[in-house]
């Protein structure tokens, strides 16, 4: 049976050269970077050569980039920092209703500690309208927090703009660029962000890795206690192995991604394309030309998301519904629920996201057996039986 792993949106595959790099500094580089013998120089010099990496990548400074545990705990310390630093100037905070968890609940868990929070909707396509972001700024506004590409429709947020409105009015600006990096060109002074959040398992890095981008003067108070690593915004030792690691993707990722867009634009399109014309009752979640190359999010009304992920898995296709980090959960997409989908069709969503080993033969695949896959959990569908 034909193996397709289409859900790079959740995790990527380590590139070997990559796992070769982690591998060495893991058995044989392994000194703690904090060290002062020459095993621990050894490790601190290898780190900041990640962190310099990083900083190329995106378009910062070395001293403007820290390293984390993953997107996650980037978006708790820029969110949480941020409000507590400036929580005498002001309470409020702007995000949007399409956020990751990672977004979404350090926001709910402010709204407990006093803050308010603002959720601005998004039109059908998921997209934020500028205007009403304006609107939505008091005089106590102290953080705008959106994310830069949507990991659930692969809609890119224009984000430049909004950033450079906070900028003008002196508040702080954060993007979780978790989907965005490696796959688009990200650079901080272009987009006028003041704080970026990033991961390396989504560019075919190891996991437990993230990058927080704070620029330069921006304050943010500590939210965990218990070293000086990474100038005290993230205590503890280190994952030098994870870390090299990802300075070694992000370097890879930014040669090459001129190259993925063009080649993943055309299977994306070919795997939009068959779907909604060979099967009916289908949409296109997403802006259709707003969006990054690997992404497909459709709608497959009278089909039940979860049935549809386990016949595709039998299979040999891996995909799904929506983020990895509530795959667990039956409620419908908050995202999908936020564009103005009913629950029903929000419960038949696919997310289909490719990667670099993807090829045209692996689109074949799956548009030749997702159509007998839907005709066959549809003809149990009594709902679709009575709309026939």
């Amino acid at each position: 049976m034909r193996k397709v792993y289409l859900d790079h949106s959740a995790t990527t595959p380590v590139r070997r050269e990559v796992a070769d790099l982690v591998v060495e500094y893991m058995v044989d580089k392994f000194g703690n970077p904090s060290s002062i013998h020459s095993f621990g120089r050894e490790a601190r010099k290898a780190l900041e050569e990640a962190r310099e990496r990083l900083a190329n990548f995106i378009g910062a400074e070395p001293k403007e980039i820290y390293f984390t545990s993953g997107g996650t705990e980037s978006d708790n310390i820029a969110i949480l920092g941020a409000a507590f630093a400036n929580s005498k100037k002001g309470k409020h905070i702007i995000t949007s209703a399409i956020e990751h968890h990672a977004v979404m609940d350090p926001c709910k868990y402010l709204e407990k500690q006093g803050f308010e929070v603002t959720y601005l909707p998004v039109d059908d396509q998921g997209i934020i309208n500028i205007e009403g972001l304006e609107k939505a700024i008091k005089p106590e506004t102290i953080l705008i927090t959106i994310m830069h590409v949507n990991n659930e429709i692969g809609t890119i947020q224009d984000i430049a703009p909004m950033a450079k409105l906070a900028r003008d009015k002196g508040i702080l600006f954060h993007t979780d660029a978790v989907q965005s990096l490696g796959k688009i060109p990200v650079n901080v002074n272009e987009l006028n962000v003041d704080m970026l959040s990033g991961s390396s398992h989504k560019i075919y890095g190891p996991k437990g890795v993230g990058v927080l981008y704070i620029r330069k003067g921006v304050k943010l108070d500590s939210i965990m206690y218990g070293g000086v690593q990474e100038r005290k915004k993230r205590p503890g030792t280190e994952n030098l192995s994870g870390i090299v690691g990802f300075g070694l993707a992000a370097e890879l990722a930014g040669k090459e991604i001129d190259e993925e867009n063009e080649k993943q634009n055309k299977l994306r399109d070919k795997l939009i394309n068959g779907i909604l014309e060979n099967i009916p009752h289908t949409r296109l979640n997403g802006h259709p030309e707003k969006r990054i190359a690997s992404n497909v999010n459709v709608s497959i009304e009278f089909v039940e998301g979860e049935s549809l992920l386990l016949s595709l898995d039998m299979r040999g296709i891996g995909a799904s519904s929506g983020s990895a980090c509530t795959s667990g959960s039956l409620d419908p997409s908050h995202v999908l629920l936020a564009m103005g989908l009913s629950h029903e069709i929000a419960h038949g969503s696919l997310r289909m996201t490719l990667g670099r080993e993807t090829t045209e033969e692996d689109i074949d695949y799956v548009l030749e057996v997702l159509p007998q896959v839907v005709d066959r959990l549809r003809a149990m569908s009594p709902l679709y039986n009575k709309k026939k």
